[in-house]
Parts: C-alpha cells; sequence; structure tokens
C-alpha cells in the first residue's frame, strides 16, 4: 500500500526505486518479490482498477478518495481482477485490515463496500463470459 502511495504521489519514476523501497522494509526476499510484482502490475493496470473504482465509488469522484484509501482499493482491486491465486475474501479482509490501521474511522466500511461492489461485478462479468 505504502508503494502504492508513492506511485500515485512520483509517478512511473518511482517504479525504479520500488525493490530499493522494499528491501528496506522487508527481510524476506519472497515478499520483496511478491510486493514488486503487484506494484508493477498495477501500475500497468492502473487504468482498468480505477475505472472499476469509479464505477463501484457511487458518488465519489477518484480525486475526492484520500490517497490512502485510493492506494488500499487500486491495490485490491488489481489482486481481485489479476490475482487469482489469491481468495477474494482475503484481499477484501485485508483491505479492510489496512484501512483499520492506516486510514479514517469511515474507511474500513468505505473500502469494504467499493471492494464488494468491485467483487460482484467481476464474478458478474466473469459468469457473461462463460455464459456467453
Amino acid at each position: 500500500m505504502q508503494a502504492a502511495c508513492q506511485l500515485d504521489v512520483q509517478g512511473k519514476d518511482s517504479l525504479d526505486f520500488i525493490n530499493a523501497f522494499f528491501a528496506e522494509n522487508e527481510t524476506n526476499p519472497a515478499i520483496c518479490q511478491m510486493a514488486a510484482k503487484w506494484v508493477n502490475g498495477l501500475w500497468e493496470n492502473l487504468s482498468q482498477c480505477d475505472s472499476l473504482i469509479k464505477q463501484a465509488a457511487i458518488k465519489w469522484e477518484l480525486s475526492r478518495i484520500s490517497m490512502v484509501d485510493k492506494s488500499i482499493l487500486r491495490l485490491s482491486v488489481y489482486q481481485l481482477k489479476y490475482c487469482p491465486d489469491i481468495p477474494a475474501k482475503v484481499v477484501i479482509n485485508e483491505a479492510i485490515e489496512i484501512a483499520k490501521k492506516f486510514s479514517s474511522l469511515q474507511a474500513p466500511g468505505f473500502v469494504n463496500g467499493v471492494l464488494d461492489a468491485i467483487l460482484k461485478k467481476l464474478e458478474n462479468d466473469q459468469k457473461e463470459n462463460q455464459d456467453g
């Protein structure tokens, strides 16, 4: 989530420093590698993730969502859409826990509601693709 915030502030140029950021903050190389994969994947698919957030966060402009909440949502949406090996419940529960720790009192409910709506949309899209 911190790396996603960094990307939001510094843009694509910060990708060059992501591995160093993870190495400074985590001693397990496997975790660093996984986190770097997620952040790079998020950046490559940012417009698709933001589009899903905009559709689900009814009455909320992306620019009005706090940087922390937006980063939590972006990373979670990336995982829901592009990481089928991670169960959706795990993604959503982790996002809620991160929101509790790093954001406002209202953030966990907001994050849960947005991600639940996105998950339903993704599941419906997947079902339509299988049926049609």
